[in-house]
């Protein structure tokens, strides 16, 4: 049964589970992202300014290079960067399953452009870069269909399933009274809010708690909001009432959590802000260390008698003037050490460590993904120039994919066909599971290997076959192009069906046969007319042949 005290019971254990993340996240939040990270519980974020503890912007810069990166390498808005398919690849190949797949992807491309999930995606990409972790609810919306909203770290706590992905999400958040009676309704907030709200104190802040989870209590024969397969409850924090805000549902899990990579068990992830703190510490500390040696160079610390004092001190602006008796011996000012600082070499070190922390981010890498559109690189270019750090970003791929891309494929294709927006499949996919291959420049670029090796084979068939032809008996140059095209993510109407090349070969043939015995019947009617017209006097072998030679 629902109760308030299980509910708040459950959003504590969760965001109990966070504390001992918390502080790492906060020195993140301070020397890589100082504008992101919410870490308040008793009052809302008003904006105040954050970056105090930054002097060098390298980490702030190359996480956002990383955040481009990633959005133009795997989700970039003006390429397809997914496909729909089928596991049976015989069926995929069927030209009405094709088009029909080729349609609802693009359905879906359309609507994920008239929506903000591509703002929602970059932030995303920033925040699971840097703090390892990253947040996003998909909602459905009436104008556009599906509508994004980002949490920023702190602000909210996961759990997980069995399978260790993100199941259950608790946030905090604070709303004026005006938006809590806009979004709620006023007979659904407490006493409370409802003075506050006659009394016009509108602007008031009230903290809410909000929380998504499996729905334990659900009656399976019901379709209604409350008894969907996950829950999701607002209600105010500090009343007693058993009275919530809003009580509903979801047929999915909307929120995608994706994490850099994990360790074991680990609810929340690392990533590479992680592995930069300390360079983004040592940076701050350095340049911070290089700028107090500027200012003793420019303005060091001064030596002078007492006497000098008396008189009124010293005027050390430039044009400045200082008076004296001439009676007193005016010894002189001078530094009272001498400030020869190496600044080339204290350069030199700093720079080091800003080269450090941009590799950390992959900055070389996302650099040139985030100008690929104005250059249209291709994945070849990509796999080529940065094997190796594509190598190591596999993994952190793969887990993106699983926690993210998919789980925003299946939300999308869901909300979709619940209001009409998926055109009805052949009939042979009828109970036919579809699956989701990515075709981003970083997805292919992790593809290069395979078409690498195609490539090998067709070259060195190639210089074997000019010595011993029938060797290219042994390759099926139709499958080579079907998976070259496959791993390259070329669209399906390019590739023309088996069936069709079937039907093209057999009219080729046709059309062969019949120009075959043309000429045949022409070289027949050429070897008559010349028989009739062969001379049968004299000695030739027409003539000897039918015994009408001279004898």
């Amino acid at each position: 049964m629902l109760t308030r005290q299980k509910l708040e019971r459950r959003w504590k254990e969760l965001f109990d589970e966070q504390n001992t993340w918390k502080p790492t996240w906060q020195d993140l939040a301070r020397y890589i992202l100082p504008r992101r990270g919410f870490f308040l519980t008793d009052s809302p974020n008003r904006g105040e300014r954050k970056d105090n503890f930054i002097i060098d912007g390298t980490p702030i810069r190359a996480a956002r290079v990383l955040a481009a990166g990633m959005m133009s390498g795997l989700t970039s808005p003006s390429r397809p960067w997914f496909k729909l398919g089928v596991a049976d690849p015989e069926l995929s190949k069927f030209a009405p399953v094709r088009f029909w797949l080729d349609e609802v992807q693009n359905r879906m491309m359309a609507v994920y452009s008239m929506s903000n999930i591509y703002n929602a995606l970059h932030s995303v990409y920033e925040e699971v870069g840097a703090f390892g972790t990253a947040a996003m609810i998909v909602l459905e919306d009436f104008d556009d269909i599906i509508r994004g909203r980002t949490f920023t770290i702190g602000e909210y706590a996961l759990g997980t399933g069995p399978d260790l992905r993100g199941n259950a999400l608790a946030r905090q958040l604070w709303m004026t009274v005006a938006q809590l009676v806009q979004e709620f309704g006023i007979d659904n907030v407490s006493l409370g809010v409802k003075n506050a709200w006659e009394n016009n104190q509108l602007g008031r802040w009230v903290k809410v708690y909000h929380l998504i989870e499996p729905n334990d209590d659900r009656i399976h024969d019901l379709k209604d909001a409350r008894n969907k397969p996950f829950r999701s409850v607002y209600w105010e924090a500090g009343t007693s009432e058993e009275k919530y805000l809003r009580v509903s549902g979801f047929d999915e899990f909307p929120v995608m959590a994706p994490r850099w990579d994990i360790v074991g068990a680990d609810i929340y992830g690392k990533g590479p802000g992680w592995d930069a703190l300390g360079d983004s510490k040592q940076l701050q500390k350095m340049q911070e260390d290089k700028l107090m040696a500027l200012d003793k160079l420019v303005n060091p610390p001064m030596t002078a008698p007492a006497s000098v004092l008396k008189a009124g001190g010293v005027n050390l602006l430039p044009g400045g003037v200082t008076f004296h008796d001439e009676t007193m011996s005016l010894v002189g000012v001078k530094p009272t050490y001498q400030i020869n600082p190496d600044l080339q070499g204290i350069t030199l070190a700093i720079q080091e460590v800003q080269q450090a922390i941009r590799e950390t981010f992959f900055s070389d890498l996302f650099l040139m993904l985030a100008q690929s559109d104005r250059r249209q690189m291709t994945a070849r270019e990509v796999a080529e120039r940065h094997e190796e750090k594509l190598l190591m970003l596999g993994p952190v791929l793969e887990r993106l994919e699983s926690e993210l891309l998919d789980p925003l494929i299946d939300r999308t294709f869901s909300i979709m066909n619940r209001n009409g927006l998926i055109p009805p499949p052949p009939r042979e996919l009828q109970g036919m599971y579809l699956k989701v291959e990515y075709i981003s420049v970083l997805a292919q670029a992790q593809k290069m290997v395979g078409t690498t090796s195609i490539e090998r084979m067709l070259v060195f068939a190639q210089s074997v076959a000019a010595a011993k032809p029938d060797v290219l008996d042994k390759i099926d140059f139709d499958e080579a192009i079907d998976q070259y095209a496959d791993m390259l993510g070329v669209p399906p109407g390019v590739i023309v069906s088996d069936d069709q090349v079937a039907k093209i070969r057999q009219a080729r043939a046709e059309q062969q046969a019949q120009m075959q015995a043309a000429q045949y019947a022409m070289a027949a009617v050429q070897g008559a007319k010349t028989l009739s017209d062969t001379s049968l006097e004299g000695k030739n072998a027409l003539a000897m042949l039918t015994g009408m030679g001279d004898t």
